[in-house]
């Protein structure tokens, strides 16, 4: 696939990113990170842990900086946190340096896809489709201005979902034939 350099998944939490990002890189011959697991990684404690001690404002500072760092690799699948939007560093980096991917869900799906987890810190103590309503009136628009690619996943299996972004990725790096 000559051309197609990293690859980003965006969207809320509850999307697939991880999921669908892992399937991907095995499809597309390329590396997988996780923000998130990159920030865990390099804190050595958990996102849940940063927003409670430190605050999301701080959390943003790191994700920032693993966004950069990542971002300057090559032949990568990328699976971002679904705050990663919300920094304008973060947007451009993405946009300048690959192809990014805006998987889609509807709020019933994340809330049935997030409902059983304890890690997730802006849904604790909060009904939860209540915050992804509020977070998706700033975040959609800006999920739907940097994709190059948008992708359904409500009611789709991972391995679906990776299967038609390989073929649509493959389809954005073609050469038109001449007629």
């Amino acid at each position: 696939m000559l051309g197609l350099r990293n690859v980003y998944l965006i969207g809320p939490m509850g999307s697939g990113k991880t999921a669908v990002g892992r399937r991907l890189a095995v499809l597309l011959g390329k590396e997988f990170f996780d923000s998130d697991a990159e920030i865990e990684k390099r804190t050595g404690v958990d996102i849940r842990y940063i927003f409670e001690k430190e605050g999301e404002p701080r959390f943003r500072d790191r994700e920032r900086e693993v966004i950069a760092d990542l971002t300057g690799l090559a032949d990568v699948v990328l699976a971002t946190g679904g705050g990663v939007v919300l920094d304008a560093a973060n947007r451009d980096r993405l946009a300048a340096t690959g192809t990014v991917v805006y998987l889609e869900t509807d709020l019933d799906t994340l809330v049935q896809r997030t409902r059983s987890t304890k890690v997730r810190p802006l849904l604790v103590n909060e009904d939860p489709r209540a915050v992804f309503e509020r977070m998706m009136l700033v975040r959609r628009p800006l999920y739907e201005g940097l994709a190059d690619v948008r992708v359904e996943t409500t009611g789709r299996q991972v391995r679906a979902v990776a299967a038609d972004i390989a073929q649509r990725l493959g389809q954005r790096v073609a050469k038109p034939t001449p007629s």
